[in-house]
């Protein structure tokens, strides 16, 4: 009789009769990978550049999007080894303060993350 007994258990616990003990079945998702941007100058004067500074996971791709009043600019570059990298933006005739959001997307093996910063034009 024990045989018995003891193979019911297992089948208890998979139909969720075990109370905690029972396992989910939700997907389990990728952890998000770290995205960290700033800018090398958050008042930039026309005519000059500001590098956007992005801090993720080794060799990531990496993918900016610099939103201006009037257009947007897109830029993909990778991370290096030590998981950084730098996209530069020339300012050229951008409206002077309005204030320039950069969105920032990276992603490396499956996992992906995203961060934002932005900077402010002047003459």
């Amino acid at each position: 009789m024990n045989r018995y007994h003891l193979a019911a258990v297992p089948v208890a616990v998979a139909l969720g009769l075990g109370g905690a003990a029972s396992a989910s079945a939700s997907p389990v998702s990728p952890q998000a990978l770290a995205c960290h941007a700033s800018v090398s100058n958050a008042r930039p004067a026309d005519y000059t550049t500001v590098d956007v500074q992005v801090r993720t996971g080794t060799r990531a791709r990496v993918v900016t999007v610099a939103h201006y009043r009037t257009t947007s600019h897109r830029k993909a570059r990778s991370a290096s080894a030590a998981g950084t990298a730098r996209v530069p933006y020339y300012i050229d005739g951008a409206t002077p303060g309005f204030a320039v959001k950069v969105s920032v997307n990276v992603s490396s093996g499956g996992r992906s993350g995203r961060c934002s910063t932005s900077f402010t034009p002047r003459r």
